[in-house]
């Protein structure tokens, strides 16, 4: 993550996920910020992002805001955590966004609670 993230996410701007630690057939990598689905059907989505500010994040499926999706924190001590289920058409693309209507950008905090370097994860699973 160290120096990854160095821009901060504006609001209705995606979340930069810059590396694939693995990665499965029908979830194609679009760019740092997007992420195919190229088989219709539904989806467990998993994210997690550690950020300086309070905030809120939320998926955007085909660049549609998802409105069940949201999560946030109102303090600055823990990590924003995602988990919600979805259906996508084939070829939907998805993204992690800080919401449109959110009033500050949000820093992504590379270390986050010490000093070794954390990371941001997105998990997205087919499950049928």
């Amino acid at each position: 993550m160290p120096g990854d993230n160095a821009t901060p996410v504006a609001p209705g701007a995606a979340v930069s996920f810059p590396s694939t630690a693995a990665a499965t057939a029908g979830i194609d990598r679009q760019s740092e910020t997007a992420f195919t689905l190229t088989e219709a059907g539904t989806y467990l989505v998993l994210f997690q992002v550690s950020v300086t500010e309070a905030g809120q994040l939320q998926l955007a499926l085909n660049d549609v805001a998802q409105p069940q999706t949201v999560v946030g924190r109102s303090t600055r001590t823990s990590q924003i955590v995602g988990m919600s289920i979805i259906t996508a058409p084939a070829g939907g693309v998805l993204t992690v966004i800080n919401p449109a209507g959110s009033t500050e950008d949000l820093t992504i905090t590379p270390t986050a609670g010490g000093t070794e370097s954390v990371s941001a994860h997105l998990v997205i699973l087919r499950l049928a």
